[in-house]
């Protein structure tokens, strides 16, 4: 087994570092509670630590004035002990277990803070209180605070750099994580070989622009070092752009995680997103943008595509596959908003609704039945009986209509729906035809002037599909000559990419014409669903290899990973991969603790859980496994 680098000496600060929370201010806001002054002696002493850490007032004058504003009292340690237990910073905690197996005379805690507090929360990371230094407090007998040690070197100005001497670190580098300019001072002392600026909780520009190098978390910090972590890549290293104004959840959910997200309102044109998708992780999109096989070629850093939509036919899903890129939909998130959409359509078209509306905004009181009618009784027509479709045959049903489908998939009828056996069949008999198909190039114009005149006199269309599945110039020709009664359309051959270009339709100032920009799926409801539904599934797959629910990869729902290490393999699907992956495996001695596979006609996808005890050459041997497209560990 080849031998582990030797690890540096890790001298990391505790407040705002280790913590994500200046210990001081909490211990303020403890000692204060429901006391009128609170909220202003805890800004006076945020505003000096924040003074200490910048270098804009010495760190001893900090102190002592942080320190003369506090009244706690010695039992406000054990209630600001628990606080800080929970606000240990989320890089840090993930990785305790890299703390318990590398603290022992290792990693040590200097910091400016209070060994009262400090040693106790680190102690739940196998960090001795031996290797704390940081200062202490003084009492009264009644167990007031009163101050703090002023022989300590920690409370003076320059306090680290003593200490850092009087350790007298050798045998290795000594690297120093903080985030004030005290922690920098130590490497300007030439103490250490680097400064780390930690970022996760608190940015101080002065000491970033010292920094031998940034760490947005402590996950960063490992991955440079190529030092054990719990994670296979440091979160914020993938980069989410999102597109097409999804909703705000799901930025959220991203930066929560720890990615960067770039949004852009707004659709972009190939060339357009060809430019941007280069260090992209995660891409998402709604119906306009398009990802094509020239984006992919871009795409160098591509994990997963999140279609925030139902449709994912403007996606090239077969070269996502071959490049092992997991595509993920919403299909069932906005099914009832589309429905309801479609039943509203439904109505207002047989009460001539838009006219009746244009005229009133005229000035015209034009009160007549003429055209108008009950949807009680009448048939409804239903082309793609999917999610969408069969919902919609059970609220029609339910509002008295009869309801006929045509699917050219075998489905279950819901309720008292009548299956067609031809699309003709369907067209001949009902009064309103409602879309509900999918984008596959195969339904273009599936309704065209043919079909269109195979419908009934009078008969209503409406199109909640996708633009190219109806000839535009056909239906308004249908429209104009009065064959049909009206039509509802919400998706068009093209749509404008931002809400400042001009739709231009030929269906535009036609009679009896519903027209609405792609908003089957714009409700509060639906978005929400979506920007919830789609972030999960990414993350489920970055985070633990599941594919349930990806569109284009082998679906696999694994089980929880389990003190081991998973490997994820994709590679073509062409015979003896598998066995090569288990004979790189037996060669390099790996304990298998548990494998799956699932394949479709183009990629086979393994997932094999190891023993985390595993010579590292095995991860370069699995990576040029022949007919392997994409490798990825994760710890």
């Amino acid at each position: 087994m080849t031998a582990p680098a030797p690890l540096p000496f890790l001298v990391i600060d505790f407040d705002s570092t280790f913590t994500q929370v200046e210990a001081l201010d909490e211990l303020a806001d403890i000692a204060l509670r429901g006391r009128p002054e609170r909220a202003q002696v805890v800004a006076d002493i945020k505003a000096l630590t924040d003074a200490g850490m910048d270098g804009s007032l010495s760190f001893s004058e900090s102190l002592k004035r942080r320190i003369a504003l506090l009244p706690a009292r010695r039992e406000h340690l054990d209630e600001l002990v628990q606080h800080l237990r929970g606000k240990v910073s989320e890089s840090i905690r993930r990785n305790q277990s890299f703390f318990h197996e590398h603290a022992p005379g290792r990693i040590y805690i200097v910091s400016s803070g209070f060994r009262e507090f400090i040693v106790p929360v680190v102690a739940e990371f196998g960090i001795p209180a031996e290797q704390v230094l940081a200062n202490t407090f003084t009492f009264d007998e009644a167990g007031n605070i009163t101050g703090f040690d002023p022989t300590n070197p920690l409370s003076q100005d320059g306090g680290k750099i003593r200490q850092l001497q009087q350790l007298g670190l050798e045998g290795a580098e000594v690297y120093v994580l903080g985030d004030g300019i005290t922690d920098y001072q130590i490497r300007e002392a030439g103490l250490a070989n680097r400064f780390y600026a930690f970022t996760e909780n608190v940015s101080r520009p002065a000491v970033v622009a010292n920094a031998d190098q940034v760490a947005p978390t402590f996950d960063e910090f490992l991955y440079q070092n190529k030092l054990p972590m719990t994670l296979s890549y440091p979160k914020n290293r993938i980069k989410a752009l999102l597109l097409e104004n999804i909703e705000p959840t799901a930025e959220k959910l991203f930066r929560e995680e720890g990615y960067q997200v770039e949004i852009v309102p707004g659709g972009l044109d190939e060339e357009e997103l060809m430019q941007r998708i280069e260090g992209v992780s995660i891409l998402g999109i709604r119906s306009k943008t398009q990802v094509t096989p020239r984006v992919l070629e871009r795409a160098n850093r591509l994990i997963a595509v999140g279609a925030f939509c139902i449709g994912t036919n403007q996606i090239d899903l077969t070269g996502c596959m071959q490049r092992g890129i997991a595509v993920f939909n919403a299909p069932f998130s906005n099914t009832r908003s589309v429905v309801e959409l479609t039943i509203s359509e439904i109505i207002s078209l047989a009460r001539r609704l838009p006219v009746k509306s244009e005229k009133m905004h005229r000035g015209e009181w034009d009160k007549s039945a003429a055209g108008a009618f009950e949807v009680r009784g009448k048939k409804l027509g239903i082309v793609g009986y999917g999610n969408i479709g069969a919902q919609l045959s059970v609220l029609a049903e339910n509002l008295g209509m009869q309801v006929l489908y045509f699917d050219i998939a075998e489905k279950l009828q819901l309720g008292n729906a009548v299956k067609c056996r031809t699309l003709q069949e369907l067209l001949q008999q009902a009064d309103i035809v409602t879309l509900h198909v999918d984008g596959r190039k195969e339904n273009t114009n599936l309704i065209g002037a043919e079909e269109l005149a195979q419908m009934k006199p009078g008969a209503l269309l409406i199109n909640n599909a996708r633009g190219h599945v109806v000839d535009v110039p056909a239906l308004a020709t249908a429209l104009r000559s009065g064959h049909l009664g009206g039509a509802a359309v919400d998706v068009f051959p093209y749509e404008p990419k931002t809400n400042h270009e001009t739709f231009e339709n030929e269906l535009r100032s036609l009679p009896n014409v519903l027209l609405t920009p792609h908003i089957g799926g714009s409700t509060a409801e639906a978005q929400r669903n979506i920007a919830e539904f789609v972030p999960e599934r990414i993350m489920q797959y970055i985070n633990t290899g599941n594919t349930q629910q990806s569109v284009n990869l082998p679906n696999l729902q694994l089980p929880a990973q389990q003190e081991a290490h998973r490997l994820i393999h994709i590679h073509h699907n062409v015979p003896g991969v598998l066995a090569r992956i288990n004979n790189v495996l037996a060669e390099h001695q790996v304990n298998i603790l548990g494998q799956y596979l699932k394949t479709n006609e183009h990629i086979g996808y393994v997932i094999t859980d190891v023993n985390r005890q595993y010579d590292q050459d095995v991860i370069q041997a699995l990576r040029v496994v022949e007919h392997t497209i994409k490798f990825r560990v994760l710890y």
